[in-house]
C-alpha cells in the first residue's frame, strides 16, 4: 500500500532528457531542517541550501560540525549537546546527523516543526547495504521516526578526481528542488509525504565530468548485497589495519545498484521500521512453532 502511495506521488516526475521543471512557485514558502553527515560545511549541503533558498524555501542548516560519515542512525541518549549558532540559517552540532537533526526539531523548530527534513547531499552514494550505515540516510530516518516527512539524498562517488562528483552534486540540487516542486503540488496543502514513509535519493555522475544531467529517474528498491568487503592486518600490538575492498555482485531487478550504473536518478522508498513483511514473519513463525519458554 505504501508503495502505491509513493508510485502516485512520484507520477509527476517523469524525466525526458532532462530533471523536471519545478511547480510555478507558491506563495508560502517551505520551512526545511537541512542537515547531512558531511558536516554543516561540505559543498553538497551548500549546493542544496542556494538551490532551495532560490526557489524561495525557508531553509535552516543544522547539520554537524565535522564528519559524521557512517555514523549511521547513531544518537545521543542524555549528556550535553554544543550546537553552535554559526549563523542566522546555520546551526553546526556537535553530534550525530541523528543528533543534529533531534536538535533541530526540538529546539530550533520546537514551536511548529519544519515541513520537510532534506538530508544531504552526500559525497558518495547511499545504495544497497551502504544505506544501512548511512548518516545521510540516518538523519532522514531520525526525522521519521517524529512524524515529519524527510528526503535523504546523495550524489555518486568518483576517483581519482573529486570533480566530476562536485559538478553532480550541482544537478542533484537541481533535482531535489524539482522534486520537492512535485511533492509539493501532489499534496494539496498537506503532508508533502505520507506519514512515516520517506525517499532516498541517489544521483549518478552523467559523464567523465559529471556535467551532464541525469535523464531518467527510476523507483527502485534496495539491493540486498553489501558492496563493501573489509580485511584486517595484524599489526603485532593488539590492533589491526583494516582495508576495504570492492564486493559488487550483479544488481537486484529495478534495484538502487542497477539505476546507477545505468546512470539513472534512483528514489527509494524508506521508513524509520526495519521490521520485516508478512512473508518473513510467517516464516519465523514456521521456525518457532512448538518452542517452550
Amino acid at each position: 500500500m505504501k508503495k502505491t502511495l509513493i508510485t502516485l506521488s512520484l507520477a509527476g516526475l517523469a524525466l525526458v532528457g532532462a530533471p523536471p521543471a519545478a511547480a510555478e512557485p507558491d506563495p508560502e514558502p517551505l520551512r526545511i531542517l537541512l542537515s547531512n553527515d558531511d558536516g554543516y560545511e561540505a559543498a553538497g549541503i551548500n549546493a542544496v541550501y542556494d538551490e532551495l533558498t532560490e526557489a524561495g524555501h525557508d531553509v535552516t542548516i543544522v547539520a554537524p560540525a565535522t564528519d559524521q560519515s557512517g555514523e549511521g542512525t547513531g544518537r545521543a541518549f542524555g549528556g550535553t549537546v554544543r550546537a553552535d549558532h554559526v549563523s542566522e540559517d546555520v546551526w553546526a552540532v556537535t553530534g550525530t546527523p541523528g543528533d543534529s537533526v533531534a536538535f533541530g526539531l526540538f529546539h530550533v523548530f520546537k514551536d511548529e516543526k519544519p515541513d520537510l527534513v532534506v538530508s544531504g547531499t552526500n559525497a558518495g552514494q547511499n545504495i544497497a547495504a551502504l544505506a544501512n550505515h548511512s548518516g545521510t540516510v540516518g538523519a532522514a530516518v531520525t526525522a521519521l521516526e517524529y512524524g515529519v516527512p524527510a528526503i535523504a539524498v546523495s550524489t555518486e562517488a568518483s576517483r581519482p578526481s573529486e570533480e566530476p562528483m562536485l559538478n553532480a552534486q550541482r544537478h542533484t540540487a537541481d533535482f531535489v528542488v524539482s522534486l520537492v516542486a512535485a511533492l509539493r503540488a501532489k499534496s494539496h496543502g498537506g503532508a508533502l509525504l505520507p506519514e512515516h514513509l520517506g525517499l532516498n535519493v541517489n544521483y549518478p555522475i552523467v559523464g567523465a565530468d559529471g556535467d551532464s544531467p541525469a535523464a531518467r529517474w527510476t523507483l527502485t528498491n534496495q539491493d540486498r548485497q553489501p558492496l563493501i568487503k573489509p580485511s584486517y592486518t595484524d599489526n603485532g600490538d593488539g590492533t589491526y589495519a583494516m582495508e576495504l575492498s570492492i564486493d559488487a555482485r550483479e544488481p537486484g531487478r529495478r534495484s538502487d545498484v542497477a539505476a546507477l550504473a545505468a546512470d539513472e536518478i534512483s528514489i527509494s522508498p524508506i521508513e524509520a521500521n526495519w521490521g520485516p513483511g508478512a512473508l518473513s514473519q510467517a516464516r519465523a513463525r514456521a521456525l518457532l512453532h512448538g518452542l517452550k519458554p
